[in-house]
């Protein structure tokens, strides 16, 4: 085999991958039910082929997600001059539900890997967590001080709420609509942070 042929070869293993990908994304940005037969067909591949280069939907998922949601301090820049902690702790929350109501057959899937496989944990963004960090730093010289341990504790409260399962909770299991569910959500991640501001207080 020649160089010019394993080149080639590597080439076009790169454009297969990035088409896989790709698919992945496109569908993803739908809204709709993620699962590989539908992103290999999009991708114009065998569902094995896709999985020879993706073991599982997760990794897959998770390399097509790469960069789509904006750093926390960019998420939060409509806010970024307030110094009100509730203020911006319902826009994090509401930023981060409208994302996944838009990808929210991906955040499905990932979250149902995760139950089957909690080694899988790992491949989820982690966007939540940099939400709510950005969004309580008015807190942290103050709660954060003089009570670090209510400071943690807000922060895992709100990790609860601020959440795609706390969404699908409202919206499978309470027969809420989104639009309904996100605001339901955005008042109890506010009404936690105001108690907590009212403790610094």
């Amino acid at each position: 085999m020649t160089a010019q042929t394993g080149a080639g070869r590597t080439n076009q293993k790169q454009r297969t991958r990035m088409a896989i990908v790709a698919a992945a994304r496109e569908l993803i940005g739908t809204g709709a039910e993620v699962a590989m037969p539908a992103i290999a067909r999009a991708a114009l591949v065998s569902e094995a082929t896709a999985y020879r280069y993706f073991p599982d939907l997760p990794s897959l998922i998770s390399e097509a997600l790469a960069g789509v949601w904006p750093p926390p301090a960019e998420a939060l820049a409509p806010v970024a001059d307030s110094a009100d902690p509730v203020e911006r702790v319902a826009f994090a929350c509401e930023f981060l539900l409208r994302g996944v109501l838009a990808r929210q057959g991906s955040v499905r899937a990932m979250i149902a890997a995760t139950i089957t496989r909690p080694e899988a944990v790992p491949m989820r963004p982690g966007i939540r967590f940099g939400l709510i960090e950005h969004a309580l730093l008015p807190l942290e010289e103050t709660l954060g001080v003089t009570d670090p341990d209510a400071f943690t504790q807000l922060k895992r409260d709100l990790a609860v709420v601020v959440s795609a399962e706390a969404l699908f909770t409202l919206t499978d299991l309470c027969g809420l609509s989104p639009d309904e569910a996100v605001s339901s959500a955005v008042r109890t991640a506010s009404a936690l942070t105001a108690a907590a501001v009212c403790s610094t207080r």
